[in-house]
């Protein structure tokens, strides 16, 4: 018995050490910090949008001289500038330039010598009397104010179907004079105006390498895929010759690259593809039902066509910027939507007469007969 009370308070006594223990160091341990809060963040002022950079247009539109650097077109031909532009002649032996307030008788130097030799061979080899040129490009090159969105780069001219007069033109005639339409309607060249003369001229004109392109209406290019079918002659010129909106009282040169030239863009050389199948009546489809939406009256509260936003100086080449301000040019910057006064008379007339619209006849038959449908023209009468 005395063996069990004894045994009893052993184990009492060792239980009760290690308790006691721990008590005394829960005591003893420090007591738990408590979480403080952290101050709230303070809102940050949101930045304010960068402001975007000029508009090219107005820039550019406002140098009357060219960059004093070395010849040199920059970027592309929608979205470039030109260094070291030069300025063709007003009167020459075979040509004479139009719209002289616009001031865009510029040009990288092989365009004028393309044009020199054009108009010189034409007059020669195809009885064309002279050359009405128009648009080329302004003296720094660059997006225009008015009328174009190529002709950047100083590679691009039009050059009117209206042949030259036999006199040297006035100033005021060069800014009043029209420039006569190929149209006999939106379909089909009109044979008293669109003759074998002004064919030889495009051929002639598409006939040099250095040519990239040539725009002309799609009627005007039909009408060449036909003439070239009686004449059955070699046809690859007709290539370079490519359908265009609006092209139907002249027709825009460009040439390709000079070679070597960095950072000109240039387009792809033409397929071999003579463009008078399948890419002509594409065309031809797209022209009707233009003249079609032409035609209708318009939609009440339709909104006007505004096209694509102006180009900024951020989107030209990062060259453009040197070019703009070489030989100490400090083009005026105007608030935004604002075109100052000097930069709004560049404006000047249509060099040629619109589009011809359908008659409500024509309209009629393309649109209300039993089909919905009837065939375009499909030829156009030649002389």
């Amino acid at each position: 018995m005395r063996r069990l009370t004894f045994g009893l308070t052993l184990v009492l006594l060792c239980g009760a050490e290690p308790a006691a223990a721990q008590t005394a160091a829960i005591q003893a341990a420090p007591a738990p910090e408590r979480a403080v809060p952290k101050p709230a963040k303070k809102p940050t002022a949101k930045k304010p949008p960068p402001k975007p950079s000029p508009i090219a247009r107005e820039l550019f539109g406002a140098a009357t001289a060219p960059a004093p650097l070395a010849a040199r077109s920059i970027g592309g031909y929608a979205k470039g500038c030109l260094a070291g532009g030069v300025s063709l002649p007003i009167n020459g032996p075979d040509w004479q330039v139009m719209r002289l307030s616009r001031n865009r008788n510029w040009g990288n130097p092989r365009l004028l010598d393309y044009l020199e030799r054009l108009a010189s061979d034409a007059r020669a080899h195809d009885g064309w009397p002279g050359l009405l040129v128009g648009d080329m490009s302004q003296p720094r090159g660059g997006p225009m104010l008015t009328g174009h969105t190529s002709h950047q780069i100083g590679l691009d001219a039009d050059i009117w179907l209206t042949p030259m007069p036999d006199h040297i033109l006035t100033p005021q005639e060069r800014e009043d004079m029209s420039a006569v339409s190929m149209l006999k309607d939106p379909f089909t060249v009109d044979p008293a105006v669109f003759t074998l003369l002004q064919v030889k001229l495009i051929k002639r004109a598409a006939s040099y390498p250095q040519v990239a392109r040539i725009f002309v209406h799609p009627a005007i290019k039909k009408a060449l895929c036909q003439q070239a079918a009686q004449a059955g002659k070699e046809r690859a010129w007709l290539g370079k010759v490519r359908p265009w909106w609006n092209h139907h009282y002249h027709f825009h040169v460009r040439l390709a690259c000079p070679p070597g030239t960095a950072g000109c863009d240039g387009q792809k050389p033409v397929t071999g593809d003579d463009g008078c199948g399948q890419e002509l009546a594409n065309w031809y489809a797209m022209l009707k039902k233009a003249a079609i939406e032409m035609a209708k009256p318009p939609r009440p509260g339709a909104k006007p066509w505004v096209g694509k936003p102006p180009l900024r100086m951020a989107q030209l080449p990062k060259e453009c910027g040197s070019v703009l301000t070489a030989g100490g040019f400090e083009p005026p910057i105007p608030k935004e939507g604002d075109v100052p006064t000097a930069l709004a008379a560049m404006a000047t007339k249509d060099a040629g007469p619109p589009v011809p619209v359908l008659t409500d006849a024509q309209l009629k038959a393309l649109t209300g007969n039993a089909g919905g449908d009837v065939p375009l023209p499909d030829r156009n009468p030649m002389r």
